[in-house]
């Protein structure tokens, strides 16, 4: 066995301590602290606009920098979730390598005992040992017993083979997973760095305004909120949205409920905070039947009902780039963690641009 290969027990612990530090939880549910905006030109704070009077640029100014940074969440908590996956797989894989090199010294071990035994008989083909003794019928049994110790050699050097070849292919799989695993974790700190850009950006441009200017932006936020949620329901679409929640939609609306009032915190899924994705996927979890954790993936994966089907329970996707999810809880009203610096709340459907509604129970 190569020299590299004779380390896969080592390399196999080594590995195991690695990802359980790497996977260890360490600000995925804690709130960002503030990091100086960036001022190189095109960065959020370069495209600041001044809080002035014209507070509707700014609103939606705001709007967009939570946005990106809702987006920048839901890559968080994919990479998250991919990372605890890839984690337990190599930590699988590092146990099959320490199984398969006690497997490959069992075999070496009975390998020499098969040699000694060899060695002992003084080598003497069966021919010679046949023609040379006074026993013939002694020598033909001892012959057989010689064909099936070669045969148990042949299996044994077979098994040896294999079992070598498996610790290969373990180590050049975890080696893959390891680099992916890397890969997973740039990719988080990558987005981790944006989310606290983008919040930090915007808790700057709010500390901009004056008492009076931030409760006049508190009003047309509301305002705008009211002016969307008019619009959608004098489309008539909720006439014909009668459904009624399953038993396990009526847990999943239960759960949401008692969350309300706690804190948006991004990358959180309770008990004491929740981002969107997290209060929806721990609102299925705790209903008995869990989701994928991202709003993106419960779009991708859960089944798609049409907005007049919808019933209490279903999750409601916002945005062309599905990065807000809300649980849809009748009268056209959700419930919903919005964004960093509110807490989860009761909203109407149609506050913000409905994308789809899926269903985690169908």
């Amino acid at each position: 066995m190569p020299t590299a290969k004779r380390g896969l027990l080592t390399a196999a612990l080594t590995v195991v301590c690695a990802v359980t530090a790497l996977a260890a939880p360490g600000t995925a549910f804690a709130a960002p602290a503030p990091t100086p905006a960036p001022t190189a030109s095109g960065s959020p704070a370069a495209a600041t606009p001044p809080p002035g009077k014209d507070l509707e640029q700014v609103r939606e100014r705001l709007d967009k920098l939570y946005h990106d940074a809702a987006v920048a969440t839901d890559a968080y908590n994919a990479a998250e979730e991919k990372a605890d996956k890839q984690s337990a797989e190599i930590v699988a894989l590092a146990k099959k390598i320490v199984a398969g090199q006690q497997k490959l010294k069992r075999l070496k071990n009975q390998a020499g005992a098969a040699a000694r035994d060899q060695y002992r008989t003084g080598g003497i083909p069966p021919t010679a040992q046949f023609l040379l003794s006074d026993d013939p019928g002694q020598v033909l049994d001892g012959a057989g017993r010689i064909l099936q110790g070669q045969k148990a050699t042949k299996q044994l050097l077979g098994e040896t083979t294999r079992t070598q070849k498996e610790l290969r292919e373990y180590a050049d799989d975890a080696e893959a997973r390891w680099k992916k695993l890397e890969a997973g974790r740039k990719a988080k700190a990558a987005a981790k760095k944006k989310i606290e850009q983008q919040i930090s950006a915007a808790k700057k441009l709010e500390s901009r305004l004056e008492k009076k200017e931030k409760e006049r932006l508190a009003e047309l936020e509301k305002e705008a909120a009211r002016k969307a949620q008019t619009a959608w329901l004098d489309t008539g679409v909720l006439k014909d949205v009668d459904g009624k929640a399953s038993a396990q939609g009526r847990k999943a609306v239960g759960f949401a409920t008692t969350q309300l009032g706690k804190p948006y915190v991004w990358g959180a899924e309770g008990p004491k905070a929740f981002d969107c994705s997290g209060l929806t996927s721990q609102a299925w979890a705790a209903a008995g039947h869990p989701i994928p954790r991202t709003s993106q993936e419960q779009w991708k994966q859960l089944r798609h009902v049409d907005v007049k089907d919808m019933r209490p329970g279903d999750l409601i996707i916002y945005f062309d780039d599905a990065s807000h999810v809300a649980m849809y809880v009748g009268d056209g009203t959700i419930i919903h963690a919005p964004r960093p610096g509110r807490t989860v709340t009761v909203a109407g459907a149609g506050t913000m641009p409905i994308l789809g509604v899926v269903r985690p129970d169908a």
